[in-house]
């Protein structure tokens, strides 16, 4: 039994030591978006069925809101705090000042960023605020 548990520490040990690595190696909006798709599935709802068109500033930071709850779509005014406490906002920071769409609808593969996903029967038929039916 002593080197099963030894077995299972080591285990846990490597698992640890990888995961710091993975973090070391990937860019920090890669695991901010595999965080978002991990909790897409908990609460987050349609804000819209269209993308928004944004200016973005190199160098700014910004706060897609990835819940769908924002009144200030589709960036970030703190509601899920209290209406999709498993979620949070996908920080990024561009590295050059460009127009881009944002996804309205949360569904994206592609966080910030619209990928078309809207246009998707499961999103068009879903209710706003509502979370879509796949």
């Amino acid at each position: 039994m002593p080197a099963l548990r030894r077995t299972g520490l080591l285990l846990q040990s490597l698992a640890g030591s990888f995961a710091r690595l993975l973090r070391a190696q990937l860019p920090s909006t890669t695991l901010q978006r595999r965080t978002y798709s991990a909790a897409l599935t908990a609460q987050s709802v349609v804000a819209a069925k269209h993308p928004f068109q944004v200016n973005l500033e190199a160098g700014k930071k910004y706060a897609w809101c990835a819940c769908g709850h924002s009144k200030n779509q589709p960036f970030c005014d703190g509601s899920h705090r209290k209406a999709a406490p498993k979620i949070s906002s996908l920080k990024f920071k561009p590295e050059e000042t460009k127009e881009a769409w944002l996804c309205g609808c949360k569904c994206t593969k592609n966080p910030p960023y619209c990928d078309g996903t809207h246009k998707e029967d499961f999103v068009q038929k879903a209710d706003l605020g509502c979370h879509p039916q796949l």
